[in-house]
């Protein structure tokens, strides 16, 4: 898998994890892309327990991270950050895929 994601990353996946009391023992975060958003397709984060044959999987600090085959077709190159200042508070990916994305920066076309 070629997504990377950085430390403060990171530290917000175990943060919200202990919140709401996801077990990263049991559990992996899953990244998907998905169609929708104003520029076709977009990312979804979420808790999963289940890891499918066909996952691209990954332990980062601790942290378990699954995507599926299509997707990680779409994400190959990317970073998933998290940023809390003026340029928005939250999960943001920078894909050098991506060649048109929109102004809230939540989607993304190829």
């Amino acid at each position: 898998m070629d997504l990377t994601i950085t430390g403060r990353a990171l530290g917000k996946i175990r943060e919200v994890a202990r919140q709401e009391g996801v077990d990263l023992q049991d559990t992996v975060l899953r990244v998907v892309v998905v169609p929708g958003g104003c520029s076709g397709l977009t990312y979804d984060l979420g808790w999963d327990t289940t890891v499918q044959d066909t996952d691209h999987v990954a332990e980062l600090e601790g942290v378990r991270v699954a995507v599926d085959a299509k997707s990680a077709l779409y994400l190959e190159g990317s970073e998933l950050d998290f940023t809390d200042g003026l340029d928005g508070r939250g999960f943001h990916f920078m894909n050098p895929q991506a060649t048109r994305t929109c102004a809230c920066g939540e989607s993304f076309s190829l």
